[in-house]
Parts: structure tokens; sequence; C-alpha cells
């Protein structure tokens, strides 16, 4: 009878790893490539997707980002003062928490942050400390007043942000073999799960609906985001 050595199991545990790696990297890929290939093909009759969900964009509509994972230099520069109106960061700070609020879907480069830090700092959005070779930034006065000028806008994509990543986290768990995420812990309930999809599926039953019934749904789903949103007397 063979004895399995510390080594075999060591080994094993590192082609899982290696394995789970892979598959993540694959999936990362594929989605990356889903926003590409959504973008070519362009939206459906309800926007973004046959029903207004998958890779769309800050710009448009749906879950996600434009062309995979790409932001203008304007949601950018608004995502970094929003995070800077949280405390005051270093530049691979900001870059750290967008990574930690996507959960690793959206990390940009330090090409396209300190230009978008260097260019607030010109605007006077932002106040500089220097601490040796290293910048801190704060949110400045006028900073504050951009953002809340634009604070429905950027509370909006950090909400997607938040959203890939939950999404990113549910992929992950199932590749790993692990439970969803409970409620308690950031996780969907089952109804709501469950009402997501018989909304998409309804939606995408009827991509070849006519003007007036397309009309007719997008009433009902406006009634349904007022109530969602608490504003049930402004809908039509």
């Amino acid at each position: 009878m063979r004895h399995h050595s510390h080594h075999d199991h060591s080994s094993w545990h590192d082609r899982r790893a290696c394995a789970e790696r892979a598959s993540w990297q694959s999936l990362h890929f594929l989605w990356h490539a889903i926003g590409r290939q959504h973008h070519r093909r362009g939206g459906g009759p309800f926007g973004g997707g046959p029903f207004g969900g998958g890779p769309g964009g800050f710009g448009g509509e749906g879950d996600g980002f434009p062309r995979g994972r790409r932001f203008t230099s304007d949601d950018l520069q608004l995502l970094l003062l929003a995070l800077l109106a949280e405390r005051p960061s270093h530049g691979y700070e900001l870059i750290r928490a967008l990574d930690a609020r996507s959960n690793g879907f959206y990390s940009p480069s330090p090409g396209m942050v300190y230009p978008a830090l260097t260019y607030l700092e010109e605007v006077g959005h932002v106040t500089v400390e220097v601490e040796g070779n290293r910048k801190r930034y704060a949110l400045s006065e006028s900073g504050q007043q951009y953002l809340g000028d634009n604070r429905e806008r950027v509370d909006l994509m950090l909400a997607k942000l938040t959203h890939i990543g939950r999404k990113m986290d549910s992929v992950r768990r199932a590749f790993a073999g692990e439970e969803p995420a409970d409620p308690s812990e950031g996780g969907w309930v089952p109804e709501l799960v469950a009402a997501r999809r018989a909304l998409k599926n309804a939606l995408v039953l009827r991509t070849s609906a006519s003007p007036d019934e397309q009309r007719r749904i997008a009433a009902i789903l406006a009634r349904a985001t007022a109530e969602i949103e608490g504003k049930t007397g402004s809908a039509p």
C-alpha cells in the first residue's frame, strides 16, 4: 500500500490552488470579453441588453461597466473625490480602496490614478500634503462643492462597484464549491434573487414587443423604481 507523504499532500493543495486561480482568471477574462462583445453588438430595446442587465455601463444602462471595465476621466475623478471625502489618502490607498470595493474587478493603474489626482490638484478640488517622497491628498472646499453637485452620479457609480464586487464574490464562491453569502454578510435573500431572475426572464420574452407594449412595461418599471426609492407620489 502506498503511503502518502507530506509532500504529496502539499502538492495536492498546490495543484488545487493553481486550478482555482486558473478558473478565477478565466472567469475574469470571460467577463471582460463579454463587455467588449456587448459593446460591439449594442443594446436591446430595454437598454444595456435585452433586459437592461449584464455589462452595460455607467454612461448607459445595465449592471456593469462600459467596454469591459473602463471609466471616463470624469468618472474616475469623481470616484477619487468620493473616496477622499471619507478620509485623506495616498494614491496607492485610493487604488486599493477601489479594488476592495469591487472585489478585485476594478483596480485602476497608477498611470490612470496619479494623473487624475494631479488634475484635481490643479483645479483646486484637492489639497496635497507632502510626506517624504509621497503625497497625501485631501478633499478641498471646492472639491466638496463639486462632489455635492454630482452626488447622485457618484453614488450610482459606487453602488455599481459594490454590486459587481458582490457578483464576483458569488461566482468565486460557486467556483470554490462554497455556500452563497449569507444575507447578514451582504448576500441576497432568495426572494430577491428569484424576483430579479423572473423580471429578467419576463423582459427577455418581450424582446420583440411593440412600442406601445414597451411603453407599458416602462411605466410599470418606473412605478416599481419609485416605490423602491420611496417616491411613490412622483411615479406615473
